[in-house]
């Protein structure tokens, strides 16, 4: 969830062909199935063994490496509908009222719940804390074809993380509806202290997988973050829905167990 001032708008329609374009490299999505391919069989020569131990443990992992945002790509975002009516509020005078920054240090793990609460309207004025904290969770649950979708990966091996911002409070996602079953909740930005679409959120993300940028897919609801992801060399999938992401992901060679009728 992003509680920044973010316009409700729909997603201009673009055609495959052009869409799963690298803005540097213009390969399209059967080229981006050969890099995935490619990058599933290429290790680091090290001379030192310490850098061929490394080499070993890339070997071994299941390219591509799949990252996913987390709010409106996997789980629904409360914070449209359900955070307005709590307060009694429309969206417009919620976005009026509150201060401009706090909810963004709250997901950097810069302040704790409790110092938001002291700041999360510009006046300062009280709320119950607990109680949207319960309206939060109470409106968590998974985008359709999503949690059957995230099993099929890690039934076939494939490494999972988000890669979301989202404050502590991603914890109180998880103890509802167990994501942490399919993915590691690794680049959470409470923990890594950055937030998408910023370019060092990306390099801190590669830097901790140790593997090339073109073999990790990453998956996000909003363009400019995949746009981002495809500025640092990943391969970039904007998500619609569940069935479209399918079809996104079998074309770039990853194993899946689709139906007949959606492979024609």
């Amino acid at each position: 969830m992003s509680l920044l001032l973010r316009p409700i708008t729909t997603t201009t329609t673009t055609t495959t062909s052009n869409f799963f374009l690298l803005p540097s490299s213009k390969k399209p999505l059967s080229r981006l199935r050969r890099r995935c391919s490619m990058a599933a069989t290429t290790t680091t020569t090290a001379s030192s063994s310490s850098l061929e131990e490394q080499g070993q443990e890339r070997k071994e992992k299941k390219l591509p490496i799949l990252l996913f945002d987390v709010m409106d790509t996997l789980v629904r975002d409360p914070f449209y509908n359900d955070i307005p009516q709590f307060f009694k509020m429309s969206m417009k005078e919620l976005l009026e009222c509150k201060h401009p920054t706090a909810w963004v240090e709250f997901e950097k793990g810069q302040i704790d719940e409790i110092q938001l609460a002291k700041k999360f309207f510009k006046d300062g004025r009280p709320f119950d804390l607990e109680g949207l904290k319960e309206c939060m969770v109470r409106g968590y649950f998974y985008i359709d074809g999503m949690e059957p979708l995230l099993q099929i990966l890690k039934e076939k091996g494939y490494e999972l993380h988000a890669f979301t911002n989202y404050p502590i409070w991603y914890m109180m996602i998880d103890n509802k509806l167990k994501l942490s079953d399919y993915l590691s909740w690794t680049f959470c930005s409470c923990k890594i202290g950055k937030r998408k679409p910023a370019a060092d959120s990306y390099v801190e993300v590669l830097h901790h997988l140790g593997v090339e940028a073109a073999s990790c897919v990453f998956v996000d609801d909003r363009v400019e973050n995949v746009e981002a992801a495809r500025n640092a060399g990943m391969v970039g999938l904007h998500f619609r829905n569940a069935d479209s992401l399918k079809q996104d992901l079998f074309q770039l060679g990853i194993e899946l167990q689709l139906e007949t009728s959606n492979r024609n």
